[in-house]
């Protein structure tokens, strides 16, 4: 890879020593200027497009939510070298400046009744870890923000793990120091159902009412070892829990705005981005068209429907051929309706006018929302697309430095810092 200026490493450093207080006194709104996709300066067109490819090589790039793991879960893949599926490879990721993909360690809601959760885990660390010993010139893991700087310095790319779904915990508290000597360095507490931590936005069960005793001693015991709290997938109840228990700031590794998707809990709220940022947390924007477009979601929730309805009226369930079948008539009668670039460029803009530009960043669910992903964002390759789109929408390259990596080195080092002083 080549070689990239460490401006977000001062970034970081500069943000660091400072309050969560100080950093919102301190944030100002980014000043938006009508633009064009050509500007003439000094009777030269600016050239976005080259400018975007010349930033994404000269500044790291952080993704904080990337489902290679699980995929590779499915069908092990040399992701080293080009692969004809999933989001994600290297050459990919070289190619769209990516430096330091948070691999998602994911295990699925379901597996907690069968207590298979940490189980599986396990065998999805040794998979990141197998990557990067089989592939030590391209991959290095990485357990800090140091780390990430210092594989940056030598053309490595970083692999930082983050947990989703808090399950493979068990109810042992000790478990997450022990996660945490794996690798961990966040855990999103639940994900499709409502477990022993917390509620999940996408449960109508909530049991515990938000964070559950147990849940609220682990976002203690993350803080103290330095481990960040992400809240994605988290109730409303249970995000403020959250806010309430925390020291530090937290994250929201894969979430949208829920302005642009009124009703889907799954997205934070404007109250919920203004209470997150107060703290000095981020959120890192999810691609998933689903996620940014209300469009799309109409569009998804009358197919799950038209197919409930199939299933039920035939007694079938959703592994049964004569769905699958149900399925490809559907899609070609009425195919899934993807959003594009310039809703998810959008999303970033909204947080932005709400709370700063030091409170987003990039968490883009690559091979975790199947294809579903916008028209200029399809994987790894297209980062200088987002870059592009930022740059017309009036962003100058620092401000764009702090969405590409500097805010998540900020909160990471913060919470590190905390752990450090106990």
């Amino acid at each position: 890879m080549k070689k990239r200026f460490l401006s977000t490493l001062a970034v970081a450093i500069s943000l660091s020593a400072m309050t969560a207080c100080q950093q919102e006194e301190a944030v100002e709104q980014p000043v938006k200027t009508e633009v064009v996709a050509q500007v003439e300066v000094a009777d030269k067109p600016v050239d976005y497009s080259a400018k975007a490819v010349e930033i994404s090589k000269k500044y790291l790039i952080a993704d904080t939510h990337v489902d290679v793991p699980h995929r590779l879960l499915e069908k092990y893949e040399d992701v080293s070298v080009a692969t004809e599926g999933g989001d994600f490879d290297y050459p990919r990721a070289v190619k769209g400046g990516l430096d330091a993909p948070f691999m998602s360690i994911y295990t699925p809601a379901d597996l907690e009744k069968k207590d298979g959760s940490k189980e599986q885990a396990e065998q999805l660390i040794d998979m990141v870890e197998k990557m990067v010993a089989d592939a030590p010139d391209k991959f290095a893991l990485a357990m800090s923000p140091g780390d990430l700087l210092r594989n940056f310095r030598q053309g490595l790319m970083s692999l930082p793990m983050g947990m989703e779904n808090g399950s493979p915990l068990e109810g042992d508290l000790a478990n997450v120091e022990y996660f945490f000597d794996r690798g961990i360095r966040y855990i999103t507490l639940a994900h499709s159902l409502s477990n022993h931590l917390s509620d999940s936005s996408y449960d109508e069960a909530r049991p515990n009412d938000g964070l559950s005793d147990f849940g609220r001693e682990v976002v203690k015991e993350m803080n103290r070892l330095g481990m960040m709290v992400d809240v994605s997938h988290l109730s409303d109840k249970a995000f403020y829990d959250v806010l309430e228990v925390s020291e530090v700031p937290v994250i929201a590794s894969h979430s949208s705005a829920r302005h642009y998707t009124p009703g889907f809990e799954r997205n934070m709220s404007d109250e919920m981005i203004k209470a997150l940022a107060e703290k000095g947390g981020v959120i890192f924007i999810n691609f998933g068209s689903t996620f940014v477009s209300q469009a799309s979601r109409d569009n998804y929730d009358a197919y799950k429907e038209a197919r409930q309805k199939f299933m039920e009226e035939n007694g079938v369930t959703a592994e049964h051929e004569s769905v699958m079948n149900f399925t490809k008539q559907y899609r070609e009668e009425k195919p899934f309706e993807f959003a594009d670039l310039e809703i998810v460029l959008d999303h970033f803009d909204h947080v932005i006018k709400l709370v700063g530009v030091d409170y987003v960043g990039i968490g883009s669910d690559y091979d975790g929302v199947g294809d579903s992903l916008p028209t200029g964002l399809k994987d790894v390759a297209t980062y200088p697309n987002l870059i592009e789109g930022l740059l017309v929408r009036g962003y100058s390259e620092e401000e764009i430095a702090k969405i590409l990596s500097g805010n998540l080195l900020r909160v990471w080092t913060q919470v590190e810092n905390h752990a450090q002083q106990q």
